[in-house]
């Protein structure tokens, strides 16, 4: 017979006894099967890394794959040619304000791809020339959703990016929330099971977030209908996302009873949990398109209308290269206005090969 429960809770493993099930043949058979593909794979592979690598290692049906991935991502390192291309930005003045910045985009509504420096200094030339007005201005609201609750991946990615964890420690972690800690004389799990690649969660654990938000963050805050995600069509979706057991065990309660690795990554799932269930953030963006002759410059900027889930939890990025260009846009600026150029400045890049592997990106 077997019992199966996903979060080592008195509820979870009391209810786990009320529904125990036969042995399940086909789970035994797709046990058997990965371990067929691992011996499929590994008898092959492995004498081979024997005799070039090191005596011991093992591969198996994923970390021959991983390997796969990584050496083809060396080959186009090595294939890459670099492009050269330039890009040009300007400082426009405004009368009695401050200037702001602008790039240039366009020429005769044909997208400007400029490949060199000859080109470059003919069309800084030709712009010095040119006289520059506000052309218009746009204005719309852009809603930021919060990311789902975590997966094994998710979470592994988001410890390699915040916290710079390895995946082995992130996993070692995980399993002692997910074993639990004592509280009031029994143990308690912290976290439901880290294993799982779905983002489904339970209609109880729905309930007590919402009530939590309420209280933690008011009504503001709290979206009239629960945020449901779809889980990939790949996942297996044998076990819920990765949340913890009760939200009422809020990370800073629990933090002289954790160690400081174990505080850090509760914190982090519980954060992710929470404002999963949050409403949007509210940026309104504001472009601006600036003729000058037969180009185009824009200006794009972007303030925070409503903080929304960033109040609690904003999902890190490998590259952030949008949100640095985004600057402050002038915002009494109007269509048909004179503006003056201050300053161009031409600038050389060269296209990048894709980048190496970091654990994070690999995962």
């Amino acid at each position: 017979k077997r019992l199966a429960f996903h979060e080592i809770t008195k509820t979870a493993i009391q209810e786990s006894f009320d529904h125990i099930r036969d042995i399940d043949q086909s789970l035994v058979s797709a046990q058997e099967t990965r371990r067929i593909l691992d011996r499929l794979v590994g008898y092959t592979v492995s004498p081979l890394l024997w005799k070039k690598v090191a005596w011991g290692l093992s591969a198996g049906r994923v970390q021959s794959v991983a390997v796969r991935l990584i050496c083809e991502r060396d080959r186009e390192i090595e294939a890459f040619e670099p492009q050269e291309y330039w890009s040009i930005e300007t400082l426009l003045g405004r009368s009695g304000a401050d200037p702001f910045r602008a790039r240039l985009l366009f020429n005769d509504g044909e997208k400007l791809e400029i490949t060199n420096q000859e080109q470059t200094d003919a069309i800084v030339a030709d712009l010095r020339t040119q006289t520059i007005v506000v052309k218009e201005v746009k204005t719309r609201d852009q809603l930021r959703r919060p990311a789902p609750p975590f997966t094994t991946s998710t979470l592994q990615q988001e410890c390699a990016r915040r916290l710079r964890f390895s995946v082995k420690r992130t996993m070692a972690v995980a399993q002692q929330l997910y074993e639990g800690i004592e509280l009031e004389g029994e143990t308690q799990g912290l976290i439901t099971y880290m294993r799982t690649d779905s983002v489904r969660v339970a209609e109880e654990a729905i309930t007590e977030v919402r009530q939590q938000v309420g209280e933690l963050y008011g009504a503001d805050y709290l979206p009239d209908q629960p945020n449901h995600y779809k889980t990939k069509k790949t996942a297996q979706d044998a076990h819920e996302a990765i949340r913890p057991t009760s939200v009422a065990l809020h990370p800073g309660e629990l933090k002289e009873l954790l160690s400081q690795d174990q505080a850090r990554v509760y914190e982090l799932i519980w954060k992710r949990f929470v404002a999963s269930q949050m409403k949007p953030q509210v940026l309104s963006i504001t472009t601006v398109n600036i003729e000058a002759g037969p180009y185009l410059l824009r200006a794009t900027g972007n303030i925070v209308k409503f903080p929304g889930f960033t109040l609690l939890y904003s999902e890190s990025k490998d590259d952030d290269d949008d949100d640095k260009r985004m600057q402050a846009v002038p915002d009494d600026i109007a269509q048909g206005e004179a503006l003056e150029l201050k300053e161009v400045e031409p600038e050389q890049h060269f296209t990048k090969p894709p980048p190496r592997f970091t654990e994070a990106s690999l995962v």
